[in-house]
């Protein structure tokens, strides 16, 4: 079958339509546990953040913020995709979890050289580690004061301080 020139060279959309990836998400939102169901508008969340709502970055919304608040690893949420049967590479788990930090939507803790939690609360507040569950708790901000800080160098700024106060529990 021969198409018409202006057929062949007009736009095409590589992206499912959007009622079958709403279709899909309601699906995957089913089969979550009943206390994990809150449905998050995830593509306008995005869009507000000026990020495109791409099919991974709404799943990944919906798991991350259809939950509350909470700390995550990047290798938790990576479990979840495939417990909710939605699989993805863990590259692409820690590429969108960067882009949510980027654009605001996360706050990156890093704990060491190998661990960082991705907070769903990107306001300004301090943290406990509990090494010995290797989980992440927060503090309020009036809760830490800061009384002194070193002298700044020159040409630098502050533009944020993270207390993160490790624990463990009494033997």
């Amino acid at each position: 079958m021969v198409r018409p020139m202006e057929d062949m060279h007009a736009h095409q959309s590589f992206e499912p339509a959007d009622a079958d990836l709403d279709l899909e998400l309601r699906l995957m939102w089913r089969r979550s546990k009943q206390e994990d169901r809150n449905w998050v508008d995830c593509g306008g969340m995005l869009r507000r953040a000026g990020l495109r709502p791409t099919r991974q970055r709404i799943v990944l919304g919906r798991l991350l913020f259809s939950k509350g608040h909470r700390h995550i690893t990047a290798g938790i949420l990576h479990e979840e995709t495939q417990k909710a049967r939605v699989p993805m590479s863990l590259a692409t788990v820690y590429n969108t979890l960067n882009h949510f930090t980027e654009a605001g939507l996360l706050r990156r803790i890093g704990i060491d050289g190998a661990t960082a939690f991705y907070d769903t609360n990107p306001s300004q507040h301090h943290h406990f580690y509990i090494e010995d569950e290797n989980m992440l708790c927060d503090i309020p901000a009036d809760s830490v004061v800061i009384d002194r800080l070193p002298e700044i160098p020159e040409g630098f700024e502050v533009s944020g301080i993270d207390v993160v106060v490790r624990l463990r529990r009494r033997l």
